[in-house]
């Protein structure tokens, strides 16, 4: 069984390293697995990117092009938004590999276009990273739920228009991929139950096999550092409660829940912990003014390599992920499996990682006061942190492991195959 991941990228930004991980999950299990991508970081010689540095140029000028029709949107909100509009060279780079079977991830800034995914002969997985597969080009729905219909009078573009960009993109999809998904060509596999739901209850994808399989990591490089270690490493005081937030574009992506954060710490240093608790934020730098958090707070910047951030997470008492949205949500898993439990709101993928009070807290959504709550609860008991931490990694241990997630995943590769061959 030769495989083949579609991502723009491999290693850089959450849903790559998802789909990389995957990658090295299937060869671990002696499976041939190879990546086609627009922008390649690794220097992994299965990870398949143009060679000649024109291409690469272009790449990088089709995205320029690709934003084009969001000029038409000045008033439009702050979000990713493709329309995936442009030509490409995907197809002859597939038919040169020849796959048995192409696994789909997050393959938008102008790499692939809409129609081309249906040129594609050969059986679809389409792993989920985010809600882009089935709405009219936003990667975060937010409360708008018109993916269930057409799209139209999108809320993110700020138009009051049905027939606006988004109900375009979305009549696009459903033209080309309509055929994939009466044969049952297409199978779409979701990291959490909610964004299963949420592609169920769209109007593209309501008669779909969509099954649910979590991002996997490696629990090796996720593990538990002595904490005194982790700190001296960091140069982190050993005498504070540390508190962590981090993402990519930790601060300015509203998504990720800067803006909830804020308010909730200012809510915890009116209690009389606040001369021992200082907080850890990855992902950002210092910005030249930074925001009032109401503690002392250390920016670590951006962390690329696994040992970077099993190591913060290890230094810390507690991850916080005050996301919106997430489709699993990397940062909480990666913290379990170093033994630190996670604070985040009860909603969206997060509650399939975090088991309420077993090895975090899950905070009413999205109520400032008990994620705050959640922070002391965590914080307050020894005896009670001591269980959280040893369920966190074993939670870990059992659900999010590599090794499961490509096992799961070659069972699904092998049964699609195998309802092929009986339908030739």
């Amino acid at each position: 069984m030769k495989i083949l991941h579609l991502s723009t990228q491999d290693i850089s930004g959450g849903a790559a390293r998802a789909a990389y991980r995957l990658h090295k999950g299937l060869q671990n299990i002696g499976l041939n697995s190879q990546m086609l991508v627009q922008e390649k970081s690794s220097s992994d010689k299965t990870v398949i990117a143009p060679k000649i540095r024109l291409f690469q140029g272009i790449a990088k000028t089709k995205l320029t092009f690709e934003t084009l029709p969001l000029k038409f949107y000045s008033q439009r909100t702050e979000g990713t938004f493709f329309s995936q509009w442009l030509p490409d060279r995907v197809i002859p780079q597939v038919q040169k590999i020849e796959p048995d079977i192409i696994n789909l991830h997050w393959v938008s800034g102008a790499f692939i276009q809409i129609e081309s995914i249906a040129k594609l002969k050969q059986p679809l997985i389409w792993t989920l990273h985010d809600m882009w597969v089935f709405t009219g080009g936003c990667h975060v729905a937010r409360d708008c739920k018109r993916y269930t219909e057409y799209c139209g009078a999108c809320p993110q573009l700020n138009s009051n228009s049905n027939w606006d960009l988004s109900r375009w993109i979305h009549k696009r999809k459903s033209k080309a991929w309509q055929s994939l998904i009466n044969s049952n060509n297409l199978t779409l596999i979701a990291p959490s139950n909610w964004i299963a739901e949420c592609a169920l209850s769209s109007s593209l994808f309501k008669n779909s096999r969509v099954e649910v399989i979590p991002h996997g990591l490696n629990t090796e490089k996720y593990r538990p550092i002595p904490q005194t270690i982790a700190r001296e490493i960091l140069k982190l005081p050993q005498d504070k409660k540390l508190i962590l937030f981090g993402a990519i574009e930790a601060t300015s992506d509203r998504n990720k829940g800067f803006h909830l954060l804020q308010p909730a710490l200012h809510k915890l240093s009116q209690s009389d912990c606040k001369e021992n608790i200082e907080v850890i934020i990855f992902g950002a730098s210092q910005p030249e003014n930074p925001p009032e958090l109401g503690f002392k707070t250390h920016y670590l910047g951006h962390l690329y390599d696994d040992s970077s951030l099993a190591t913060v997470y290890s230094a810390a008492d507690v991850m916080l992920v005050p996301s919106l949205q997430e489709s699993f949500g990397q940062t909480a898993s990666e913290s379990l499996a170093c033994g630190t439990p996670v604070v985040a709101f009860n909603a969206t993928g997060l509650k399939d990682i975090i088991s309420h009070q077993q090895c975090g807290y899950l905070a009413e959504p999205y109520n400032i006061d008990d994620f705050a709550r959640g922070i002391t609860w965590v914080l307050e008991n020894p005896e009670i942190y001591e269980k959280l931490s040893f369920y966190a990694r074993e939670k870990a241990e059992r659900e999010f492991t590599v090794e499961l997630q490509a096992k799961r995943y070659s069972t699904l590769f092998e049964s699609v195959l195998d309802k092929k061959m009986l339908i030739k």
